[in-house]
């Protein structure tokens, strides 16, 4: 009979010693209690460290400020995924957050990603504390350059109203807006949330005093500013007699 016959043939089980048996299922069982008493591997999510001088991400950019700012614009947005572990952004660090995206508006002065972030992103967790600290993080860059970053500032004027029912905070920074942000490419809806924060805080009478002194100030010549607080103070005369109405009642 050829040999490769003889090599290739499976020997039946019954051939193997039953001291071989034992001995392979001795050590199947060590093998199985040994990995019972092990502690289960799990991923531990790494906190977010502080980040490098701008000129150490410079350099190691080869002199391309904006293109670092791009990469860590993805690398901070893609921190709270981490191999096998997920942190929720209400569970990272905020003030060490607000760290980097400073680091990041001073690479690209002339981003706004970083803002974007810190209004909608890490602004809208369900973490009343955090939000204040991104919402006052925004009103401090605001007042850095009320003309460049007025849109953000519009944006945690509603998180203040509607997320956190902190009227008084709302109208802090409608004030703000209203005063700091004078540029022609600021709109007046934005200039004008001032009236919409009183008028929702019951202010009523407040409102209609603010929206009369802009309108006999003739420092307003948009047409469509004029006609808007021409509607509303008629709404706000409306609301105001409604109360009175209430009131005699």
């Amino acid at each position: 009979m050829h040999y490769n016959h003889f090599l290739h043939k499976d020997r039946p089980l019954s051939d193997v010693p039953r001291s071989v048996k034992r001995l392979l299922l001795l050590t199947l069982l060590m093998q199985l209690t040994w990995h019972s008493f092990q502690e289960p591997v799990v991923a531990k999510a790494k906190d977010l460290a502080p980040p490098l001088s701008t000129r150490t991400y410079v350099m190691s950019s080869m002199g391309e400020p904006i293109a670092a700012a791009k990469f860590l614009n993805l690398w901070l947005q893609a921190f709270d995924n981490q191999p096998g572990a997920s942190i929720p952004f209400y569970k990272l660090n905020y003030p060490r957050l607000t760290q980097w995206l400073d680091t990041i508006l001073e690479l690209d002065p002339e981003g706004h990603y970083p803002m974007l972030v810190a209004a909608r992103v890490y602004g809208s967790v369900q973490n009343p504390e955090k939000q204040r600290i991104m919402t006052d993080y925004v009103f401090y860059k605001f007042n850095e350059n009320p003309n460049k970053y007025w849109r953000w500032l519009a944006h945690v004027i509603i998180t203040a109203k509607h997320e956190l029912k902190d009227y008084d905070l709302a109208l802090k920074y409608a004030n703000a807006l209203a005063e700091k942000a004078t540029g022609k490419n600021v709109p007046y809806w934005a200039k004008d949330m001032k009236i919409i924060v009183l008028e929702d805080m019951g202010e009523v009478e407040a409102a209609k005093i603010l929206v009369g002194a802009l309108i006999e100030s003739n420092e307003i010549t948009d047409p469509y500013e004029l006609n808007f607080l021409t509607n509303k103070i008629k709404v706000l005369e409306e609301k105001a007699l409604k109360k009175r109405q209430s009131v005699e009642k």
